[in-house]
């Protein structure tokens, strides 16, 4: 069905001479069950949204049974067994599939409409995270029903979760299940960096971005640093587990404080990674409701970027009582005080913005003003674990509980609400209640309170986490009390919200245009804005353009100028701009609804399910639905050249630009990133078991010099003839290009023997560090497979016409994924040949 209502039909009358109609039927979405190809970012960040806001549910409702079971002491309401089952699905939901997919739903979702733009860069790249996500997730949750829920706790710490004391399939439907929802996280980091940098409306320059695109653009860049070290982790621990190898078992040099330091590698940033959005949209609707711009947007963004930085040198803050050494606690114990000096910055631009106006109570004001008040708690109790002293003593006990729980639902679950309440008139709309929505604030305010500001006193008291009862009479039976009563409060304050929400859509008053006298252009529609969200876009000249810009306020949205106002080409389009300036810099066009994004992830699917039940014949069938869906994904004529009017004075633009800076460039930039970060994290874990388990690394058998040098110099030429590559291509020379893209599969083919060859010495059973190195080899040679099957494609196409000449695009993707790739193998050879000496 298509997303376009009366109200805002009527505002969108083309002009004379150019047929809305046509216009509309190209964004339209596919009617019935069609629609679920659809790759628009409104239906895409919906799904999020919807999707994570029950696993939000699902997760409250086994938060209810674990302090139903803690209300009163010796309470035999849940077994042992089945209370760490529930606690320990519990914090995987809330962490892994609420929080991250629904900050991933509210950037899908607004990032164009903010940035005034049709559409994400990337649209079927995030209908395919979100098919993942939904998998993944329901991979987890079916572990109920083959009663092998994990109950390892969400941290899933080694040894517990080894098959020598976790034995069945628990651990394993935690580890492939979370691994395949974590495809959605970096496929949504990819597309945030590219869509922010790469398709801001014209004139709107990086210090003219919404402040909520800094959270963004700093929480995409964090993603895609910080998830791969816990997907290197899964892995790793899914083939100890599968397979035997011996990455965290110590009798063969492992070390199970090998998985500590990879999981917070990623779990200290991940509460960045969740409050940073959140922040964001504080900081959004703050000025709003004051009627003032955000006091010190400089020094905001500053203080953002300075804590997404930061937050990666203090993983070692969760490990104090690890046995680490004292200088290493002294270092981990600054930076985790140093972090607050950004925190306060934010928190401090906030407050002065409230204080330049007199701000209008509505319910995301409540809510606003609900997560300054228990996140500075929060942030308080937070310097206090920093300190070694005090955290030895407070560790694992319900002090900690209480303190993230005030950090994370204090610094997300609050701002959620009230962006919720915000932004759902451009879902729905119609306005939610003023009323309950008070309601609503003040039970879950209250009830929250309630509930974790006594478990900082029975952490006092010495209460253990992760306990499933309790004697009587130690001093804990009123406070465990009272924390449940809380509980059940937070549970009525959203089951209010959920009603109201549903009574809202048949009921609640019409939305008109910019209902909360909003400055940032989501709102220059009326509610709900049409599919493509601009009919024309807009200039910018301000960070509030509709307080600032008069001619976008005082007409209908349709009659306002801007670019892409006519559509020769019947195409989805829009506007690609240059990365900092945001002048425009070309054309980009948009897909279509396709099917090949959910083939893709239910292949992927397929392979990861395959995997947890040992059908490794499936695992092979899963494989090849997913690169057949890959393959129709990429398989499509290339748009690039030919300038275009952009309706702009005149200014002509091409057609997907084929150049670096480009979105198309920028995205695989960013899916380098995410390729190195991966293999940092393996060479980290060598280094580490290097490095504390010298006796078992001396025992690994050497690999094999002359084939590691050989690959070195491989890995070299790999870079430099996919360059040449690219530059015969840009010539016109198409065949010939095509015989070197050959060339550059059989290379990457060759360079994978060659590490093959160096390795084979090394037996990966024997050692952790032969293990590991092994490791690092395959990680390798599945990016050399990526090139070998992209220089094959690439010389398909071409051979069968599917690119004209000067169509360039493809070959300097390839390019730069060369490079990469060719620098990876040059390294690890590099690095065998280290430990091998020379031939």
């Amino acid at each position: 069905m298509t997303e376009t209502t009366p109200q805002s039909a009527a505002y969108d009358r083309a002009p004379k001479g150019e047929p809305g109609k046509d216009f509309e039927e190209i964004w339209a979405q596919p009617p019935g069950l069609k629609v679920i190809s659809s790759v628009s970012h409104r239906v895409v960040g919906k799904r999020f949204l919807v999707t994570g806001f029950i696993f939000f549910l699902i997760a409250g409702f086994l938060a209810l049974l674990v302090r139903t079971q803690l209300i009163v002491p010796e309470n035999t309401f849940l077994d042992s067994e089945t209370y760490n089952q529930v606690f320990t699905m519990h914090g995987t939901i809330m962490m892994f599939l609420f929080a991250i997919p629904m900050l991933e739903g509210f950037a899908v979702y607004l990032i164009p409409l903010m940035i005034g733009a049709r559409d994400l860069v990337f649209p079927r790249l995030g209908a395919f995270g979100y098919f993942c996500y939904l998998f993944g997730g329901l991979i987890v949750l079916s572990s109920f029903l083959f009663d092998a829920a994990p109950a390892g706790g969400w941290f899933m710490y080694t040894p517990l979760s080894t098959g020598e004391y976790s034995p069945g399939l628990a651990p394993d439907f935690w580890l492939i299940g979370i691994t395949l929802a974590e495809v959605a996280s970096v496929t949504a980091a990819v597309e945030i960096i590219a869509a922010i940098l790469c398709s801001r409306a014209p004139g709107m320059r990086l210090s003219r971005m919404p402040i909520l695109m800094w959270y963004f653009l700093a929480t995409a860049f964090m993603i895609a640093v910080a998830f791969p070290p816990l997907i290197i982790g899964s892995i790793l621990l899914e083939s100890e587990r599968l397979l035997g190898l011996p990455f965290f078992d110590p009798a063969f040099g492992g070390s199970p404080l090998l998985w500590q330091h990879l999981f917070w590698l990623f779990g200290h940033p991940e509460v960045y990674i969740i409050f940073l959005p959140a922040a964001g949209m504080v900081a959004t609707m703050l000025p709003t409701f004051v009627g003032k711009p955000l006091f010190g947007y400089g020094y905001a963004v500053a203080a953002v970027a300075t804590m997404a930085f930061l937050s990666f040198g203090l993983w070692a803050h969760h490990m104090f009582a690890t046995g680490l050494p004292e200088m290493s606690l002294t270092l981990f114990s600054a930076a985790s005080t140093m972090v607050a000096v950004p925190t306060g910055v934010q928190i401090f631009c906030f407050i002065a913005t409230l204080s330049q106006g007199r701000p209008r109570l509505t319910v995301p004001m409540l809510f606003v003003l609900g997560f300054l008040f228990v996140f500075v708690l929060g942030g308080l109790t937070g310097v206090m674990l920093a300190s070694v002293p005090f955290n030895l003593q407070a560790h694992d006990t319900h002090f900690v509980v209480a303190h993230l729980h005030y950090v994370l639902f204090g610094g997300f679950v609050f701002p959620m609400f009230g962006a919720l309440y915000y932004w759902v008139p451009t879902f729905t709309g119609r306005m939610m209640s003023e009323r309950l929505g008070a309601w609503v604030f003040w039970l879950i305010f209250a009830g929250f309170n309630l509930t974790f500001f006594m478990m900082h006193l029975t952490g006092m008291r010495g209460m253990p986490r992760r306990i499933a009862t309790y004697p009587e009479g130690i001093g804990w039976d009123r406070l465990n009390m009272l924390s449940s009563i809380g509980a059940y409060m937070i549970a009525v304050g959203v089951a209010l919200f959920i009603w109201d929400f549903f009574r809202h859509q048949r009921s609640g008053p019409e939305a008109g245009r910019n209902p909360w006298g909003a400055g940032t252009l989501e709102w220059l529609y009326p509610p709900r804005p049409p599919g493509y969200n601009f009919r024309a876009i807009p200039p910018v000249r301000s960070r509030e353009p509709l307080w600032d810009q008069p001619e976008l306020t005082d007409r209908p949205p349709a009659e306002v100028a801007g670019a892409l106002r006519r559509y020769p080409d019947h195409r989805r389009e829009t506007m690609g701009c240059d990365i900092v300036t945001g002048e425009p810099l070309q054309i980009l066009r948009l897909p279509h609804p396709t099917w090949f994004p959910l083939i893709s992830a239910f292949g992927l699917a397929l392979m990861f399910g395959a995997t947890l039940a040992s059908v490794y014949w499936l695992v092979a069938v899963g494989a090849l639905v997913a690169l057949a869906g890959i393959t129709g994904w990429m398989w499509e004529p290339s748009d690039s050249g030919g300038a275009r009017d952009t309706g702009l004075d005149d200014l002509r633009l091409p057609v997907n630009l084929p150049r670096h800076g480009t979105h198309l460039h920028v995205g695989t930039v960013g899916t380098i990133l995410i390729g190195f970060a991966l293999y940092v994290s393996l060479v980290f874990a060598a280094l580490y078991l290097w490095n504390t388990e010298p006796a078992f690394a001396a025992e690994t058998a050497r690999p094999g010099s002359l084939p590691a040098l050989l690959a070195v110099a491989g890995g070299l030429v790999l870079a430099v003839a996919a360059v040449v590559t690219h530059r015969t291509a840009a010539r016109g020379s198409l065949g010939l290009a095509a015989v070197l893209d050959g060339l550059i599969a059989l290379a990457a083919l060759a360079i994978g023997a060659l590490l093959w060859t160096a390795l084979a010495p090394i037996d990966p059973f024997a050692t952790a560090f032969g293990a590991v190195l092994w490791a690092v080899g395959v990680f390798v040679a599945t990016h050399l497979f990526v090139v070998l099957y992209w220089g094959l494609f690439n010389a398909a196409r071409k051979a069968v016409g599917a690119v004209r000449p000067g169509q360039t695009l493809p070959d300097l993707l390839l390019a730069s994924f060369c490079k990469a790739t060719g620098t990876m193998a040059a390294l690890t050879g590099a690095a065998l040949l280290a430990l091998g000496g020379w031939p």
